[in-house]
């Protein structure tokens, strides 16, 4: 069974606040989707890429970066709404693809274990997606004041990659009526159960400027911390 991913880097991403879209936003001296496809290329669970964005410049940046690039497949321009830049990855998945692990570039820190475990359950049910356990209490509330306190049991955040087997997804966007915010809201809507798979803290989705620093200072610490073990080696 192939798997291929579709890692969205259309998205303008105005409350970032920079000047250019999002995904090539620059993150640790490169731009911020390629470590996005970095992790991808390292997992042995994805077989292909595709890449939905500004094609030309994710070319270039590609090209530039130096990254490691063999799983990309295809590119294909962005829509206007993340659901029609998926279908747009979707037509353009290589025929021999039987499950789609859908990933926001906006999750930089992804890792290759958390990518695996949401396709493995995939492969195995059909349809599943990373998301970490809720750990704040959760209010409701409205004009300041709170109206509720949400038990959190039971609660998860969703999280990508989410991964489907192809003729679901492909249905799904076929039959939407709505747009929805992630893929599983569409294979929910066909009926089909969606199993939850571990993700981590670190896949959070960079959307403020704020973000975007928090996930420089990590990738900062890891660097210092891989130079201080080679030194020690």
């Amino acid at each position: 069974m192939s798997t291929c991913a579709i890692l969205l880097c259309a998205g303008r991403g105005e409350r970032l606040g920079a000047a250019v879209p999002k995904a090539l936003a620059p993150l640790g001296g490169r731009p911020l989707f390629t470590w996005s496809l970095d992790a991808l290329e390292r997992c042995d669970a994805i077989d292909g890429i595709v890449l939905v964005g500004p094609v030309r410049t994710l070319r270039e940046l590609v090209a530039a970066s130096g990254c490691d690039a063999r799983k990309i497949v295809a590119y294909s321009e962005g829509g206007e709404q993340r659901q029609h830049s998926v279908g747009r990855g979707l037509h353009v998945l290589p025929e021999d693809c039987d499950l789609v692990a859908v990933h926001d570039s906006a999750r930089a820190l992804v890792s290759p274990e958390v990518i695996a475990r949401a396709v493995a359950e995939a492969r195995e049910h059909g349809a599943a997606i990373a998301a970490v356990p809720q750990a704040d209490t959760l209010k409701q509330g409205t004009l300041g004041l709170i109206t509720a306190t949400v038990p959190r049991t039971g609660l998860w955040a969703a999280q990508t990659p989410q991964v489907f087997r192809r003729d679901w997804l492909e249905r799904a966007h076929r039959n939407a009526t709505e747009i929805a915010t992630d893929d599983a809201t569409l294979i929910e809507w066909l009926g089909h159960p969606v199993h939850l798979s571990l993700g981590e803290p670190l896949n959070f989705k960079i959307t403020t400027a704020a973000d975007l620093e928090l996930a420089e200072a990590w990738l900062m610490h890891r660097a210092a911390t891989s130079s201080q073990s080679k030194a020690s080696a």
